[in-house]
């Protein structure tokens, strides 16, 4: 299919296809091209204001049932909604639930005895993926602004260390993750936005390489032409597609891909968008493991970790929004009308499989565990004691990585 897909006009592309089409791109490069098979893999996930409830529970029905927030209720009905919970489950998150939650380990469901939060003050993205890669909290970051972030991330440090410069990419929908990472002085490779996919650069002869040229080419174009929703977001398919290109040819030790329409239809108040955007992120999540598992550079030794920044509100009055007190306070000041912030926006869950992961399913807490001890876990995964990073940042989650 890929060999005629320049003969396709351009505007009959729909994103539906787009998504096809990106889910079905085969490998290209050879395993002689693999560099050292044998060290450990990471790929980081992470899921914006995806909330535990979806996560675990699959649709909400006093959200399901709501004209306010969707179209056509009978339809999404009879798509998602089932009196069964395992069947809710099943049809929204089966992969997460069924694959991670049985042969993994999953965080967050907090109506099974199973806790987890964000630790800073904001409950909102900025401060919140700063605390996922730098094991702290920056009481100093208050805002979403696109500003150079003062804070060294765990994967800036790791850029600099033997062995792994220039074997580290992210890419994200969001055109604030260059800030987030702080891009010019990281050096980390970063594609987010709306920025086109450079070109990839590689030594192989292997023809499959230039195939992924020409993938890229249309990508680039696609994304130009398909209209986005929103002004500093790109649709997850894209930036899901350029990662995965990136993956296939590059083969970096980390990886990391932020998907976002979730958080962003929710804004929306589109809980039927919300609910296909949910779906369509777990159809992701076993693509990327399918595709790890047929690569002999990652098959078997690479762990997959996945986190959301924040949470959201537990009601139909609040679930769309995400906000501290704090936050109400001073820097989203549209939501005044909640003086103590979004109640439960604080509430975050996590999942991870792997050679180096339990296969234990929930891990149920006895006390809440923290955003901050992300950071700690991915560098263990790595084999890489998190105080050679930084001394301060939180210790890593225990119950999760194999003895």
């Amino acid at each position: 299919m890929m060999q005629n897909v320049t003969l396709v006009s351009m505007k009959n592309i729909t994103p539906v296809i787009l998504i096809c089409l990106l889910c079905s791109l085969a490998p290209v490069i050879s395993a002689a091209e693999l560099i050292n098979t044998k060290t450990p893999k990471l790929v980081i996930v992470t899921i914006d204001g995806l909330r535990w409830q979806e996560a675990f529970g699959g649709a909400d029905e006093k959200l399901l049932n709501n004209k306010d927030f969707v179209s056509n209720i009978d339809n999404l009905t009879a798509r998602f909604w089932n009196t069964d919970k395992q069947e809710r489950k099943n049809r929204l998150m089966p992969f997460l639930n069924n694959v991670i939650g049985k042969n993994g380990v999953i965080i967050g469901d907090r109506n099974n005895d199973s806790e987890m939060s964000l630790t800073n003050k904001q409950h909102f993205s900025f401060p919140g993926y700063n605390e996922i890669f730098t094991g702290k909290v920056d009481d100093n970051l208050t805002s979403n602004a696109k500003i150079l972030n003062p804070n060294i991330t765990f994967l800036e440090w790791l850029n600099k260390q033997v062995g792994f410069e220039n074997e580290i990419a992210i890419f994200s929908g969001w055109d604030v993750f260059p800030f987030i990472f702080n891009r010019e002085r990281s050096g980390l490779f970063i594609n987010a936005g709306f920025e086109n996919m450079p070109l990839l650069e590689t030594h192989s002869q292997n023809p499959k390489a230039q195939d992924a040229a020409a993938q890229i080419k249309l990508m680039n174009q696609l994304q130009a032409e398909i209209p986005s929703p929103w002004e500093t977001v790109r649709h997850d398919a894209l930036t899901y597609g350029f990662a995965k290109l990136y993956l296939q040819v590059k083969q970096p030790k980390v990886l990391v891909i932020n998907l976002g329409e979730t958080d962003d239809f929710a804004h929306d108040g589109k809980y039927d968008a919300y609910l296909d955007s949910a779906k369509q992120t777990d159809d992701y999540l076993r693509d990327l493991w399918t595709t790890l598992q047929n690569m002999p550079a990652y098959k078997n030794n690479t762990n997959m970790i996945i986190i959301t920044d924040h949470g959201r509100g537990n009601d139909a009055i609040d679930w769309r929004h995400h906000a501290s007190k704090q936050a109400v306070q001073n820097y989203m000041t549209a939501l005044s009308d909640f003086e103590g912030g979004i109640v439960g926006s604080e509430h975050i869950w996590f999942a991870a499989m792997g050679p180096n992961i339990k296969s234990q399913g929930l891990l149920k807490t006895t006390t809440e565990l923290s955003q901050t001890q992300f950071a700690a876990t991915a560098l263990a995964l790595l084999g890489i004691e998190v105080s050679l990073y930084d001394v301060a940042a939180a210790s890593a989650l225990k119950g999760v990585i194999s003895e």
